[in-house]
């Protein structure tokens, strides 16, 4: 990264993690800065790849959610798993991880079977050795 970031671009990160719907007037107020000067900073950020995406977070009445720990074969690279693992329904977020293993996935779905139909595509992706799971009860903000 060329680029220098700089604290007004982590403030302006940290405004939009938690509403990324948040308008720029008012991030520009915050700062202290222009409306146009927070447009650049975080058409800068897009660019330079920092901003991955604009989401949302969301929770449906009675929805499950659940973490599934995989152990990876090393004799396939663990992104070529990951990738297979995120096209797969039901996944949310796949992050590569230190430790017992090697994989974290976030799954949700609209009740316990179908999470299982989503753990059971996971194990029988080629190099994933074995999961552990766990029904997530709450979440905080």
């Amino acid at each position: 990264m060329s680029e220098k970031i700089d604290g007004k671009d982590i403030k302006i990160l940290e405004v939009l993690k938690k509403n990324a719907r948040t308008p720029y007037t008012m991030i520009a107020k915050d700062l202290k800065v222009s409306e146009a000067a927070i447009r650049k900073r975080i058409e800068k950020l897009t660019k330079l790849g920092v901003i991955k995406r604009f989401t949302i977070d969301y929770e449906l009445e009675n929805e499950v959610k659940a973490i599934v720990m995989v152990k990876s074969t090393p004799q396939i690279p663990t992104p070529e798993i990951s990738k297979k693992i995120a096209k797969t329904p039901g996944v949310e977020t796949v992050y590569e991880t230190t430790g017992d293993y090697d994989i974290i996935v976030i799954v949700r779905g609209i009740n316990i079977s179908s999470i299982n139909r989503t753990i059971d595509e996971i194990r029988s992706i080629q190099g994933v050795m074995g999961t552990n799971s766990t029904i997530i009860l709450r979440t905080w903000f």
